[in-house]
């Protein structure tokens, strides 16, 4: 490996400012400018600065005490959001409802678009029967995370959620979605949507994540 990053570093020195840094630390690299410049465009832009401000206030007042959802909903009063949109995957849409009762008893308006919107056929965009779901099938529907963006935006909803979006899909909606978007599920159906067990794992159960084991240079992240 020729480029080392944050992933080979065991001081964090970042965390505290106490110049543990290895030498190759984006940190000690960066430029007073340029970290400025990024300091000064959360102060300048309203819109930046609230989410970043509202995101430590809820870190910081309720660290280790709520759930991702009860954060979720926390952000979102703090923020004075009047309407949110929920692009669902329809494998997750019980889920979902569970989240929009929580929402009604906490005065959220929500308005939600599943994956399927639009009932297009995936050999629309050129998928072949060999790569559906249901191989040998005449129709099958595809994700249509564009058209829920979409939607969503004539919504004019303040902020989206992501739930269960497939990887990919979930790119897709978040380059074309006007709101902010944050990831409330992350699809992962072998494993009941927690992909970090999969991390858990590597090292014992997931042994064939070894076919290529990739050391971890000791030397490279010594504190210079």
């Amino acid at each position: 490996m020729d480029c080392f990053s944050c992933a080979h570093c065991r001081t964090q020195g970042c965390k505290t400012a106490d110049g543990r840094y290895p030498d190759f630390c984006p940190t000690a690299a960066l430029s007073k400018e340029k970290a400025d410049a990024v300091t000064k465009k959360m102060n300048k832009s309203r819109k930046i600065g609230k989410i970043a401000r509202i995101a430590a206030e809820v870190e910081g007042l309720f660290y280790c005490q709520m759930t991702r959802v009860e954060e979720t909903v926390e952000f979102l009063q703090r923020s004075g959001a009047k309407k949110v949109g929920i692009a669902t995957c329809v494998g997750l849409i019980n889920e979902t409802r569970l989240l929009t009762k929580i929402f009604d008893k906490k005065g959220v308006e929500y308005y939600v678009v599943c994956c399927k919107v639009g009932a297009v056929d995936k050999s629309e965009i050129g998928i072949p029967d060999e790569h559906k779901v249901n191989k040998g099938r005449t129709y099958e529907s595809m994700c249509n995370p564009i058209m829920q963006a979409e939607l969503l935006n004539e919504q004019g909803t303040d902020f989206n959620i992501i739930m269960g979006l497939c990887c990919g899909h979930d790119m897709l909606f978040t380059m074309h979605s006007k709101a902010p978007v944050t990831t409330l599920v992350v699809k992962d159906r072998v494993l009941c949507h927690n992909p970090v067990l999969a991390l858990y794992g590597s090292e014992t159960m997931y042994s064939r994540f070894k076919d290529k084991p990739v050391d971890t240079p000791a030397d490279k992240s010594a504190v210079k």
